[in-house]
């Protein structure tokens, strides 16, 4: 049993974390009783905040209470499958960039956004992105070559709200998807101008087959991209990343 709530606790983001934290004991089915045990939160509070905490996913109801929700579990795998990603990525971004001379980045989908790893800064170009940062999808190359393979999250990139952030923004949905079936077909997806003003990008999926547990991109200034070169450069370290990741998982099946 836990002695009395600590001061943070009594906010509302304190109060959802010590209720999240009550499962931490191994129990997998809580009740409103138990987390009354766990929390020494009031019940007419607790039953708001798991009701407020199943309409999102983080807890479900379950017989004689509540266990941890799937879009939790989710959330839970993209942090650790995130983390071991960009371990495993770096020196293989650190070396196309190198060969490159441009910016490199890696990033991941959540839902119908981009949201960044690491990047790789080479000469006096600065990207307006930030590695924990987010993008929409439908407007980056990174996005758009995840979104190729994955329909889910293709079909809520299109059907979402998708405002211009350049002249050349794509924000039709039907040319949306006609451009992500060229990325199916092609492998390689292009952002020419569509997320920045002025800055152009090449991306890559990591992936062999479904969808893509990440992507990869070289981003720099319009004038300087050498596209033929840097999208087999892309490609190959797309495929490096892959087999990496599932030589370190001592998984079978690298890209051949």
């Amino acid at each position: 049993m836990r002695a009395t709530p600590a001061a943070g606790e009594r906010t509302v983001l304190g109060r959802i974390a010590s209720v999240m934290e009550a499962f931490n004991d191994g129990h997998k089915v809580l009740s409103l009783g138990d987390l009354n045990e766990h929390t020494h939160l009031p019940k007419s509070t607790l039953h708001r905040l798991a009701d407020q905490l199943c309409q999102v996913g983080w807890l479900e109801r379950a017989s004689g209470g509540y266990r941890v929700g799937m879009r939790l579990f989710e959330l839970g795998n993209l942090a650790v499958e995130g983390s071991r990603l960009q371990e495993v990525a770096l020196p293989h971004l650190q070396a196309l960039a190198a060969k490159v001379g441009m910016a490199v980045q890696l990033a991941v989908l959540d839902t119908v956004d981009v949201v960044y790893l690491e990047r790789v800064m080479v000469g006096p170009l600065r990207l307006p992105t930030r590695r924990g940062g987010r993008k929409p999808a439908y407007c980056t190359a990174l996005g758009k070559a995840m979104l190729a393979f994955d329909e889910e999250a293709a079909q809520a990139a299109a059907s979402a709200r998708m405002p211009k952030c350049t002249p050349r923004t794509i924000v039709d949905p039907s040319a949306l998807r006609t451009e992500l079936q060229r990325i199916r077909e092609a492998g390689i997806a292009f952002d020419r101008g569509e997320a920045f003003d002025n800055l152009v990008c090449v991306a890559a999926p990591i992936r062999r087959s479904g969808r893509a547990i990440g992507a990869v991109s070289v981003t720099g200034l319009a004038g300087r991209m050498r596209w033929n070169t840097t999208t087999e450069a892309v490609r190959g370290t797309a495929a490096a990343i892959w087999n990496a990741t599932y030589s370190v998982q001592g998984a079978a099946g690298a890209w051949t």
